[in-house]
């Protein structure tokens, strides 16, 4: 009996470690595990799937990223998330002459990713199309005004980006004349972005496959973040989205990339991560109807880092 039961052990060792291989969970599982958590933790505060959409890119072996996301392909109002889309097509802009470089344009593309200027990007959109603001058109004439500004979809269209809208200005306060005329008056027409694609945007950037590498380091240089550093306003972009995970796990010795977007109906950030133990990662989360609940992005990001650690 001894040596039967040893027998057993020796063969089922190796089954018993292939069970364990297996039990490692996939980018997929990480990503769901990290949403089902995140909507338990705040159920009490009625936060509901259609609330939340998630995407996150693995690109610890940048010559194959996996991708996995949680209603990653919905279509949601992304605040000043979109400056992103405006920022690299400013960029392929100079890079093909289409446009000059001015100290005057460098300050807008400074202002808007790191202030989060709405009036830089403004002036961006206008250099980038234009397609300047003023009184509404005639449809004859607002047809031509409008085929112009819709420039950059027609741009991120050319490379295959699909189910959004990036042709609005950004306002404190709300767009008038004939921006509200392009908005089509009711919203029909606002920006629009799902995470997906923004997740594909950032990764882009950084795998540096969106322009040159000295306009590439330009742009990551506008979203380079430091959580640790002493700010007057907490819910600045480099505190009060992904950063706040940073500092609460005392994570002095990650880096950290983003664009957060933030209204009085909508959450979200877009971030680039690497930590010192090697995850290197994109991910993409907005959040609506919750725009001051200030621990729902950074539960999410401190859930996707555990389980990719699990997958070592």
């Amino acid at each position: 009996m001894k040596q039967l039961s040893a027998l057993c052990v020796l063969f089922l060792l190796p089954l018993c470690a292939l069970g364990q291989e297996q039990a490692k969970p996939s980018l997929q599982d990480v990503v769901d595990r990290a949403a089902k958590t995140t909507l338990e933790r705040f159920a009490d505060k009625k936060l509901e799937a259609s609330q939340l959409s998630i995407t996150l890119i693995d690109l610890r072996d940048q010559q194959h990223p996996v991708t996995a996301s949680f209603r990653g392909n919905e279509r949601i109002y992304p605040a000043s998330v979109v400056k992103l889309f405006y920022l690299v097509a400013a960029h392929r802009w100079l890079e093909d002459k289409k446009i000059e470089d001015t100290p005057e344009l460098q300050r807008a593309l400074r202002d808007m990713i790191v202030d989060s200027s709405n009036e830089a990007t403004q002036y961006i959109l206008d250099v980038l199309t234009d397609s300047s603001s003023g009184a509404e058109l005639p449809q004859k004439e607002f047809d031509k005004w409008q085929y112009k500004r819709n420039r950059v979809n027609r741009f991120f269209a050319s490379m295959g980006y699909s189910n959004i809208n990036v042709n609005q200005k950004t306002f404190c306060e709300d767009a008038y004349g004939i921006e509200q005329q392009s908005r089509n008056y009711k919203g029909e027409n606002r920006n629009m972005l799902t995470t997906n694609a923004v997740a594909r945007l950032l990764s882009e950037i950084v795998e540096g496959r969106m322009n040159t590498p000295e306009r590439t380091k330009a742009m990551m240089d506008l979203m380079k973040r430091d959580p640790f550093k002493e700010t007057t306003d907490p819910d600045d972009q480099g505190h009060g989205f992904t950063g706040k995970l940073f500092v609460d796990r005392k994570m002095t010795d990650a880096k950290l990339w983003s664009k957060a977007g933030w209204t009085n109906t909508a959450r979200h950030d877009a971030a680039y991560i690497e930590t010192a133990d090697g995850l290197k990662f994109v991910i993409v989360i907005f959040t609506e109807h919750h725009a001051n609940d200030k621990d729902v992005i950074p539960g999410v990001v401190g859930k996707v880092i555990d389980g990719m650690r699990e997958m070592k």
